[in-house]
């Protein structure tokens, strides 16, 4: 089954793939928050999946696993990142998306820097 944005938007992981420059596929479990017709990541700034999408923004997104195992197909999409002004809204997202889980990864996150050494990622799915 392919899944849709609602199909993502419920899940509990997305399976995020980002793209290397020789087209190698790199997978990877993440959180996400709706926000509108995005869904919204936060990761660290300085991780590959950033620097993956600073060259390409081209990405796939499955439902999956907490330990990343696909629990559907892929469907394409496009990943941007956002402006740092943003990371606060994107942890209050993931907060509330998560409920008490959430707010405490998020304390625990900003704990040890995470509004400086963090950066929200915004996803779309591909229109076709």
């Amino acid at each position: 089954m392919t899944p849709t944005f609602a199909d993502l938007a419920k899940a509990q992981y997305i399976l995020l793939t980002t793209f290397t420059r020789d087209g190698r596929a790199k997978p990877t479990p993440v959180w996400t928050a709706v926000d509108g017709d995005r869904l919204l990541v936060i990761t660290q700034a300085n991780s590959w999946k950033v620097k993956r999408i600073r060259h390409t923004p081209r990405v796939t997104m499955a439902t999956c696993t907490m330990r990343g195992r696909p629990t559907s197909e892929a469907v394409e999409g496009t990943a941007a990142l956002l402006d740092k002004s943003d990371t606060g809204t994107v942890y209050d997202a993931i907060g509330k998306r998560y409920g008490i889980v959430g707010t405490v990864f998020n304390f625990f996150s900003k704990l040890r820097g995470g509004m400086e050494s963090n950066i929200g990622l915004e996803l779309r799915v591909a229109q076709g």
